[in-house]
């Protein structure tokens, strides 16, 4: 029986994976790199730092640490600036976490940076929904490495611990994710997966193994999962 839900960022509670690629498309441009769609959605999963010493390769092109500093600034200020002009929420994803984080322990993990995520779930005052949040900063391999898994599942057994709960076992976690990096991490770690169709296709979700696959966060609600998982 599932007892924590933990839910990725990117492309399942905001709806930004093409405002990213742009974004990520004019700041490699002036450095000569030129990012293609097949490279951006074949890097899903990777953190900032990792997919743009990826998209420096893929150009036959090497990134100086500097410059690589500068350009994620410049990045974090690029998406600010898009949120606070539309906050691209996906249609009944308030709903959901908040009906979840009444049943569920729940968590964020995601290999987006700290400052983006945070910006976003305070301005949507989701913060104090979740008990966990991972972000690139807590983990040293992005997914479908399933540290970042592993790190929230320790997280949230310890915040039990704390309060003299039962610990989880993995398989009593149910990640929800929208990209097969992320639905393998989550298998890896030993948890159950839900896999959503609004970055790619089912049939690659269900080739990276997910449990289920469903095209809208909306159609679920605690009563689905508890029938489901």
């Amino acid at each position: 029986m599932i007892q924590a839900i933990l839910f990725d960022f990117n492309g399942v509670i905001i709806d930004d994976e093409r405002l990213q690629m742009a974004i990520y498309k004019e700041l490699l441009h002036e450095h000569g790199v030129e990012l293609t769609e097949k490279d951006y959605y074949g890097a899903l999963g990777m953190d900032d730092h990792t997919f743009v010493r990826y998209a420096f390769e893929c150009s036959k092109k090497s990134v100086s640490d500097d410059d690589l500093s500068k350009l994620m600034a410049a990045k974090t200020v690029r998406h600010r600036e898009l949120m606070e002009q539309e906050l691209p929420l996906f249609p009944g994803a308030v709903t959901f976490l908040k009906g979840a984080a009444r049943a569920y322990s729940i968590g964020l993990v995601s290999m987006a940076n700290k400052n983006e995520i945070g910006y976003v779930l305070e301005r949507a005052s989701l913060l104090s929904l979740f008990s966990v949040v991972i972000t690139a900063e807590d983990v040293s391999a992005c997914k479908p490495s399933p540290e970042c898994y592993q790190t929230a599942f320790r997280k949230l057994n310890e915040k039990r611990q704390a309060e003299r709960l039962l610990p989880l076992l993995p398989n009593e976690c149910l990640v929800v994710e929208d990209s097969p990096p992320g639905i393998l991490a989550g298998r890896r770690a030993g948890m159950r997966t839900l896999g959503l169709t609004n970055t790619v296709s089912e049939e690659q979700l269900r080739a990276a193994g997910a449990d289920v696959v469903s095209a809208l966060l909306a159609d679920w609600n605690v009563d689905a999962v508890q029938h489901v998982f």
